[in-house]
C-alpha cells in the first residue's frame, strides 16, 4: 500500500522537474529568438505603394524568419538614404541609380547598390492637357521646373533633342517642391521630376487629365529609379546580413504581389498621417503602375544587369554629369542568386 501512496508524490516531482526543464528550454528558445540583429534602413521618403514590399515583410514576420529585425528611418534631408549608410550611420538606403554614380565618382562616396527596386525609371515630364504638348519636342520654347536635380536638366534637354525639338530654347525653372502647384498655378507649362506613381496620380485623383513622358523613350538610357545602397565597409563586413534582407524584401514582393489589397491595407496601417497621409485612391494607382515595373520577364526583381549600368555610366559621361567613367562592377553586386 505504501508504493500506491508514494507513487502521486514521484509523479508530482517528475512532472515539476519536467515542467521545469520544459519551461527553461521554452525562455531559452524565446530569448534566442528575440536575439534578433539590427538593420537600419533609411528610406527615400514617408511611407508609400513603393515601400508595402518592406512593410509586409515586418508584418509578415520574413524579416525575422531570417533573424532580423528591420528598423525604419525616414530622412531629414534628401541625401539621408545614402549619406548615412556611407558614414555607418544605418546599414541600407533607399537612393537612384544615376545618384549613385554620381556620387561615387564625383565626391568619392563609398556605396554600392545591392539591388533594383524598379526595372525602369518612375521620373516623368508631366504637362496639365490643355497646355496641349503631345511630345517632348513640343517643350521647345516652353517653361519647365524642376526641383534642383541637375540630372533633370539633361532628361529633358535629351528627351527634346531626341525628338528633334531644340533642347536650347526650353527655358528650366527651379519650382522646389512645387511641381504639382507650380502646373496648376500655371507659373510652368511643364515639370521634371515628378513620379509616374506619384505626382501623376495626385493630379488625376485632383481633377486634372494630364500628358507625360518617359525618358527612357526618348534617348535617356533605361534605370533603376529606385534602389537599394549600401557602404562599401558594411558590405564587406555584413555580406550575409544583406542577403537576408534582401532575401526577405523578397518575400514581401512576392506576396504583396499575389496580394496587392491586402498588401495596400497593410501599407495603409503603417503610414505616417502627421508628416505624409496617404490617399487610398492614389496608393492603389501607384501600386497598379510599380508591380509591373519591379518585375519583369526575365528581369526578376532586385536583379540587377551590367549593361543598364554601363549604359547609364556612358551617359552620365557624355552629358558632363561625371568626370571619369567607373567600371559597372564597381557601382553594384548582386546578392540573391
Amino acid at each position: 500500500m505504501r508504493k500506491f501512496k508514494f507513487l502521486p508524490v514521484l509523479l508530482v516531482i517528475v512532472c515539476f522537474l519536467a515542467a521545469g526543464c520544459s519551461n527553461k528550454q521554452a525562455n531559452t528558445e524565446a530569448e534566442a529568438s528575440n536575439k534578433l540583429e539590427d538593420v537600419d534602413v533609411v528610406l527615400d521618403w514617408y511611407p508609400n505603394a513603393i515601400h508595402s514590399f518592406i512593410y509586409v515583410a515586418m508584418e509578415k514576420g520574413y524579416f525575422k524568419e531570417e533573424g532580423l529585425k528591420v528598423n525604419i528611418k525616414f530622412p531629414a534631408n534628401p541625401t539621408d538614404p545614402m549619406s548615412l549608410p556611407a558614414a555607418g550611420k544605418a546599414d541600407i538606403g533607399m537612393y537612384y541609380q544615376p545618384d549613385i554614380v554620381m556620387a561615387r565618382v564625383n565626391q568619392k562616396v563609398p556605396v554600392k547598390c545591392i539591388g533594383s527596386i524598379t526595372k525602369t525609371p518612375l521620373n516623368v515630364v508631366i504637362s496639365l492637357k490643355d497646355k496641349n504638348i503631345n511630345t517632348p519636342k513640343e517643350l521647345s520654347g516652353k517653361t519647365i521646373g524642376f526641383s534642383g536635380n541637375p540630372l533633370n536638366v539633361e532628361y529633358v534637354k535629351t528627351m527634346v533633342e531626341a525628338d528633334g525639338g531644340d533642347p536650347n530654347s526650353v527655358k528650366i525653372i527651379d519650382v522646389g517642391f512645387e511641381l504639382l502647384s507650380s502646373m496648376t498655378t500655371k507659373k510652368v507649362d511643364a515639370t521634371t521630376g515628378g513620379l509616374i506613381n506619384h505626382e501623376v496620380p495626385v493630379l488625376i485623383h485632383q481633377g486634372h487629365e494630364v500628358n507625360y513622358f518617359d525618358p527612357a523613350q526618348y534617348g535617356v538610357p533605361n534605370y533603376y529609379e529606385e534602389a537599394f545602397v549600401t557602404s562599401e565597409t558594411t558590405l564587406k563586413e555584413k555580406p550575409e546580413t544583406l542577403k537576408l534582407f534582401m532575401k526577405a524584401c523578397k518575400k514581401g514582393f512576392d506576396f504583396m504581389k499575389e496580394n496587392p489589397d491586402e498588401a495596400l491595407n497593410i501599407l495603409l496601417a503603417n503610414q505616417q498621417k502627421d508628416s505624409f497621409p496617404l490617399i487610398e485612391e492614389v496608393e492603389k494607382q501607384s501600386m497598379d503602375v510599380l508591380l509591373p515595373k519591379m518585375e519583369m520577364k526575365d528581369k526578376p526583381f532586385l536583379k540587377q544587369e551590367k549593361k543598364v549600368w554601363e549604359d547609364n555610366i556612358n551617359w552620365l559621361y557624355e552629358r558632363g554629369l561625371i568626370k571619369e567613367k567607373p567600371k559597372a562592377e564597381d557601382c553594384y553586386v548582386n546578392l540573391l542568386d
